[in-house]
C-alpha cells in the first residue's frame, strides 16, 4: 500500500531539533557574521589539518574496494527482485542531476581558471603546463574519485533497504540495523541531525552561487541591470518548479526534469563546441584528459608536505568534504530509485556514467573559456581576480554566434540543475523523517512539499539579512567529517552482512538466484 492512502507520518522531533539548529545558525550568522566566519573557518582549518590525510586516503581506497566489489560475485547481488523503474538514461540522468548541483554549471566554465595562479601538485603559476593542468584538475575534482563517495554512501543503503528489507530510508536506521544503536535514540538523532544539517548547508550555498549567476544571464539577455529583488524573484520561480515535480513524485516529476535537463546539457555543450572553437576544445579535451589519467594517482595523494601551498586543503579536501556533504541526501536518492539494479550496475554507473557526464561537461566548456582567454577575447583570469566571474561567463558566450539564444539555454540548464537537486533533496529529507519507510512506500506529498518550502526559506532569508552564506557552507563541510566515521561503519556492516549472506555461495548460484 503506499503511503499516500496512509496516515501522515512525520517524525516531529527530528524536524524540530533539525529546523531549530539551522534557524540558530542562521540569526547568529546574521547577529555576530564576522564572529560565526571566524569560528567557521577556524574548525574547517582545524579538521582539513587533522584529517586531511586520511580524506585523500578514504576516497582513494574507496575507488579500489567498489571496483573489486563490482568484479567480484557479490556484484551480480541485485537490490530488489523487480524490474527496474526507470530506463538507464532516465536513471543515469536521475543521479547525475540529484548529484550535481546548479553551481556545477558555474565552475565548468571558471574552475580552471582559479587554478591558473595556485596550481596543484607543484607547478609554477601562470606556466604554460599550469593552464594544461588546469581543466585536468576540473575533470579530477569532479570524476571517478568523487563519484565514488556518493556510491560508498549509497551501496550499504541501497543493501539495507532492499535485500536485507530493513525499514526506514535513513542513516540512523541502516547503523541501527547494523549496530543494534536505537534509531531514535541520542546516537541516531545525532546523525540525522548532521544529514538534515549538511543538506541545508550545502544546498544554500548552491542557490547563492547560481541564482546570481542566472540573474546576471537573463538581464544581460534583455538588457537591463541585475537587482536585488529579481534574485527573490527567481528563487521563487525555481521554488515553484522543483515543489510542483516533488509534490507529484519521482516519476511523473522528477525523472522527466532530470531526463529534459540532461539532454539539454549535452545539446547545450555539442552547440558551444561546434559553434566555438572546435578544434582546440577538441585538442585540449584529449590533452586534459591524457594528463589527469597519467597524474590520476598523484593527484588523489598529493598532500604538499615540503611546499605546503595549500593546494590540497583548499581544493582537493575540500572538494572530497563537500562531495560527502552531498553524498547522504545523494546516496539516499540514489537507493530510491536503483530498485532492481544489480550493485554492479549500480557501481558502474555512478562512477563512469556520472565521471563520463563531468567529464565531457567541464572538457567542453572549461576548454572553451580557457580559449577566449589565450585567444585575448575574454580576459577570464584577470576578471575573476576583480570579481567579475559572472560577466566573464556572459562575455565568452556573447562572442559566439547566437550567443543571447545561449544565453538563454544556459539559465533553462542551471534553473533545471537546481530544481532537480532541490527536489532530490526534499524527497531524502522526508524520507529521513518518516518512520519506518519500506521499500514499496514514498514519503507523503505534503511532507516534501514542506521540506521544499524550508529548502527555499533559509537561503532566501540569509540573502535578505545579508548572511554569509560561505560560513554556513564551510560550517557543512565541516560536518562532513563525522559522516566519514558514519560511512566506515556503514561500509563495515555492509561488507559483514554480505560475506554472512552470500560469501559461502558460488557465483553462478549468486547469479540464478538474481536473474530476472
Amino acid at each position: 500500500m503506499s503511503i499516500e492512502t496512509k496516515k501522515v507520518k512525520y517524525d516531529k522531533l527530528l524536524i524540530s531539533i533539525s529546523m531549530a539548529l539551522v534557524l540558530f545558525v542562521v540569526a547568529f550568522l546574521a547577529l555576530k557574521p564576522d564572529e560565526a566566519q571566524s569560528a567557521a573557518s577556524k574548525i574547517f582549518g582545524l579538521f582539513t589539518d587533522m584529517f586531511g590525510s586520511g580524506v585523500l586516503l578514504f576516497a582513494f581506497l574507496g575507488i579500489i574496494l567498489l571496483v573489486g566489489i563490482a568484479m567480484s560475485k557479490f556484484g551480480s547481488i541485485r537490490l530488489g527482485m523487480e524490474k527496474p523503474e526507470y530506463s538507464t538514461f532516465k536513471w543515469v540522468a536521475m543521479m547525475i542531476c540529484c548529484g550535481l548541483g546548479s553551481a556545477t554549471v558555474y565552475w565548468a566554465f571558471m574552475e580552471w581558471a582559479y587554478y591558473i595562479g595556485t596550481p596543484g601538485i607543484g607547478l609554477e603559476p601562470g606556466s604554460s603546463l599550469a593552464y594544461e593542468m588546469s581543466v585536468s584538475y576540473t575533470m579530477f575534482h569532479w570524476g571517478v574519485s568523487a563519484w565514488t563517495l556518493y556510491a560508498l554512501a549509497a551501496i550499504p543503503v541501497a543493501y539495507h533497504f532492499y535485500v536485507r528489507k530493513n525499514g526506514g530510508l535513513s542513516f540512523s536506521s541502516v547503523v541501527s540495523a547494523m549496530t543494534g544503536i536505537k534509531a531514535n535514540g541520542i546516537l541516531g538523532r545525532i546523525i540525522d541531525v548532521i544529514f538534515i544539517f549538511t543538506c541545508f548547508g550545502g544546498l544554500s550555498i548552491t542557490l547563492g552561487v547560481s541564482v546570481p549567476l542566472v540573474t546576471q544571464v537573463i538581464c544581460s539577455v534583455i538588457g537591463i541591470t541585475p537587482t536585488f529583488t529579481m534574485n527573490i524573484i527567481l528563487i521563487i520561480v525555481i521554488s515553484i518548479i522543483y515543489s510542483f515535480s516533488s509534490y507529484i513524485g519521482i516519476q511523473k516529476g522528477m525523472s522527466k526534469l532530470a531526463d529534459w535537463n540532461t539532454k539539454l546539457a549535452i545539446l547545450f555543450c555539442i552547440l558551444v563546441l561546434f559553434i566555438g572553437p572546435t578544434l582546440f576544445i577538441m585538442k585540449n579535451f584529449v590533452n586534459s584528459f591524457g594528463l589527469m589519467v597519467q597524474n590520476f594517482v598523484r593527484m588523489s595523494l598529493f598532500t604538499d608536505p615540503v611546499n605546503g601551498s595549500g593546494f590540497p586543503e583548499s581544493w582537493t579536501i575540500f572538494y572530497w568534504l563537500y562531495w560527502i556533504a552531498y553524498a547522504p541526501f545523494t546516496a539516499l536518492f540514489i537507493t530510491k530509485v536503483s530498485k532492481g539494479r544489480t550493485i554492479r550496475s549500480v557501481i558502474t554507473n555512478t562512477l563512469v556514467s556520472g565521471s563520463c557526464g563531468c567529464f565531457f561537461f567541464f572538457g567542453i566548456l572549461g576548454s572553451f573559456t580557457m580559449e577566449r582567454q589565450l585567444s585575448g577575447v575574454v580576459s577570464v583570469v584577470e576578471m575573476l581576480g576583480m570579481g567579475q566571474d559572472k560577466e566573464a561567463i556572459v562575455m565568452a558566450l556573447q562572442s559566439l554566434p547566437g550567443g543571447n539564444l545561449l544565453l538563454v539555454l544556459f539559465a533553462v540548464i542551471t534553473v533545471f540543475f537546481l530544481a532537480t537537486t532541490l527536489d532530490g533533496a526534499a524527497f531524502t529529507m522526508a524520507s529521513t523523517a518518516t518512520p519506518g519507510l519500506k521499500n514499496d512506500e514514498e514519503p507523503h506529498p505534503m511532507h516534501r512539499l514542506f521540506w521544499c518550502a524550508m529548502l527555499a526559506l533559509v537561503p532566501l532569508t540569509m540573502i535578505m539579512i545579508g548572511a554569509s552564506l560561505n560560513t554556513i557552507k564551510t560550517c557543512a563541510v565541516a560536518t562532513a567529517i563525522p559522516l566519514i566515521f558514519i560511512m566506515i561503519v556503514m561500509l563495515v556492516g555492509w561488507l559483514k552482512w554480505m560475506f554472512a549472506d552470500y560469501g559461502s555461495k558460488h557465483s553462478v548460484e549468486i547469479h540464478e538466484e538474481f536473474k530476472m
